[in-house]
């Protein structure tokens, strides 16, 4: 995906970065146990997009398992089912993003069509997993209210839905895309009021 609003515009780059092994990653989780056990907490994978690198992910969710630590998937959903079902069996919670219900506007925000998150979404509801439902709500882009109640529709579908959060549109990031030489295209977009945001979280649960 390549959404305009993004404010990690540097992660694009799935070349940039430093490398660990599964077994790394893990080992710098165990300097924390004592607070995870404690606060009931987990590991969580973000990104950039996790489900790009599904297999290394995998192990990394199989070796917390092991110490009985909870996961999380933090993703867009745009997955090929047959690359994530391993994974998927390793994690307890996704945090799902829906950018958009209707296939053209998601299109014009992100690039890509929303086929493959709806069959995503679909498939951790029939597997049981537990879905933390992720909106960004960016003024003329995702706050129609029909546009809203479409999103509403295709969410109460989902049985494991355990929470939907409306996230305000802001333009904290625009300055890596400066940065890295890029156009802003939200350039001098306002963010939503508090009203916008709950009247969005209210229509999107079916109020």
């Amino acid at each position: 995906m390549r959404c305009i609003y993004c404010h990690n515009r540097d992660t694009w780059d799935v070349n940039a970065g430093s490398e660990y092994t599964p077994q790394e990653i893990i080992d710098e989780m165990k300097k924390y146990m004592d607070y995870i056990k404690f606060s009931g907490g987990g590991i969580t994978v973000t990104g950039g997009e996790p489900v790009l690198q599904a297999e290394f992910v995998t192990e990394v969710f199989r070796l917390a398992k092991e110490l009985g630590v909870h996961t999380a998937l933090d993703t867009n959903g745009y997955a090929d089912i047959e690359k994530v079902e391993e994974l998927i069996k390793y994690t307890d919670l996704v945090l799902l993003d829906i950018k958009h219900a209707r296939e053209d506007k998601h299109k014009i925000i992100t690039g890509v069509s929303n086929e493959k998150i709806k069959r995503f979404a679909m498939y951790l509801s029939g597997q049981g997993v537990p879905i933390w439902i992720r909106y960004v709500l960016v003024p003329g882009y995702t706050d129609d209210e029909n546009d809203l109640k479409m999103a509403s529709a295709f969410i109460s579908k989902l049985k494991t839905v355990e929470k939907i959060e409306v996230l305000p549109y802001h333009s904290m990031g625009a300055y890596k895309w400066e940065k890295l030489g890029q156009k802003y295209e939200l350039e001098g977009l306002k963010e939503p009021s508090v009203k916008d945001v709950e009247r969005a979280k209210r229509i999107l649960s079916g109020k």
